[in-house]
């Protein structure tokens, strides 16, 4: 399996998480031709008190959010709106660490209550948001969150999910 997930909370099964993370991740995956097999992603499903942490203690920001990422080594680019080079596993017979992602129950609901949307439809959407990050893509300079977005719009089409990013 590409992702291996710690449940903190267990509001989370009742979704059946780890099937939404691994679908997310590994239609992810293949969107940008990687063959899932060849890389792992550590996954933790927790709560806003929890998270809050995680922010404060890696992003000085003392408020929960919904969903942080870790990778495992930088991938991201110079040049504004320029594509990461792909990861390549070192040894073909041993998966290649992505990175960690960890992910909010509690903000992901308000989220997708605010936006009129099923949880689960939210929660694919951060979790492939969060593992295009594992990958080098952002969204903090315009470029990069043009190609970003764009990504995570084709990716979710794939999945028959909407594009979260139209208001309309």
């Amino acid at each position: 399996m590409l992702t291996e997930t710690l449940i903190e909370d267990d509001r989370w099964r009742v979704l059946e998480f780890e099937t939404l993370a691994e679908t997310a991740a590994t239609t992810t995956l293949l969107h940008l031709n990687l063959r899932p097999a060849d890389f792992e992603i550590a996954v933790l499903a927790c709560d806003d008190a929890k998270i809050a942490v995680l922010n404060a203690d890696f992003r000085d920001k003392e408020n929960a959010t919904n969903v942080l990422s870790w990778p495992s080594e930088e991938r991201g680019v110079d040049i504004d709106g320029e594509v990461p080079d792909p990861p390549e596993p070192a040894f073909p017979s041993i998966p290649e660490e992505l990175g960690d992602i960890a992910i909010s129950y509690d903000t992901c609901a308000r989220e997708a209550a605010d936006a009129v949307k099923p949880i689960t439809d939210h929660v694919i959407h951060l979790m492939v948001h969060g593992t295009l990050h594992l990958l080098g893509y952002d969204h903090i300079r315009d470029k990069d969150a043009t190609l970003m977005e764009a990504l995570e719009v084709a990716i979710l089409g794939k999945m028959g999910l909407s594009d979260p990013y139209d208001v309309n």
